[in-house]
């Protein structure tokens, strides 16, 4: 019997031989009696960026919680697959235990403790990711401000914050929900070359973004929903080079 990958603290374990890396299957889900998710499928390869598209209200958070496990939207039915381990079978707990790393758009940075702490937090438990200096040598900001109470930092530091206290669990995909959302420009620039960072570094990541063409310059792919379900799966180069397209589903 062939054994299923599993996830280790030293680097993503491999998907299973003609697999790809994560995959998500048929998912249906739901808002309390809002139908949110309608039959969304899409794989990402490994070390592989894909930009998840569309309008207000096309279901792309609601999935990107579903894959997390979170308790909403409910996921009704479908399969959520990373690295031969099948997450939709998990609790959100497990699955960030395994390597599923969301940062949600509100950031969800906690109140009355310093920068430091927050990484420490994050660090509690077992598996642990990057060493608490290897963050601060990427995200030097919060070297200076290891010491300041997280919450009355600039929004664009507390997106820092939020990301690097992911890369701080043992990270196999991260999640990246609107993390240019009310940044100054100079700020997403700076985020922006994060991103580019954790993509050098092979982290396989799926970014939600509403500026699309920032997230779709990031990008290797690029998964646009429309009403809950897939309308385009490709390169994000495709949708950059297609007028239709963006015209038809971004409105940019």
């Amino acid at each position: 019997m062939t054994m299923p990958a599993t996830a280790t603290a030293s680097g993503p374990a491999p998907a299973p031989a003609g697999q790809p890396y994560f995959r998500a299957q048929d998912l249906h889900a739901y808002y309390g009696e809002s139908y949110i998710v309608q039959g969304v499928s899409f794989a990402v390869n490994e070390s592989e960026i894909v930009a998840l598209l569309g309008r207000n209200g096309a279901g792309k958070t609601s999935t990107l919680r579903a894959i997390a496990r979170a308790a909403q939207p409910e996921l009704k039915s479908g399969e959520v697959w990373l690295a031969g381990q099948a997450l939709h079978k998990m609790s959100a707990h497990q699955a960030a235990r395994v390597g599923i790393q969301l940062v949600p758009e509100d950031r969800r940075i906690i109140a009355g403790i310093t920068v430091e702490e927050n990484l420490l937090l994050a660090q509690a438990a077992e598996p642990r990711g990057w060493a608490i200096e290897r963050i601060y040598e990427h995200f030097p900001r919060l070297a200076e401000r290891r010491r300041q109470e997280a919450t009355t930092m600039s929004g664009g530091e507390q997106q820092m914050l939020a990301v690097a206290r992911a890369l701080a669990r043992d990270i196999k995909l991260l999640l990246l929900d609107e993390p240019y959302e009310g940044l100054a420009p100079v700020i997403v620039q700076e985020i922006e070359k994060i991103v580019r960072e954790i993509k050098r570094l092979g982290i396989t990541t799926i970014i939600v973004e509403q500026n699309a063409v920032a997230a779709l310059q990031l990008a290797d792919r690029a998964v646009i929903l429309d009403m809950g379900a897939v309308a385009f799966d490709g390169t994000a180069r495709e949708v950059l080079e297609n007028t239709r397209l963006r015209d038809e589903y971004l409105a940019i």
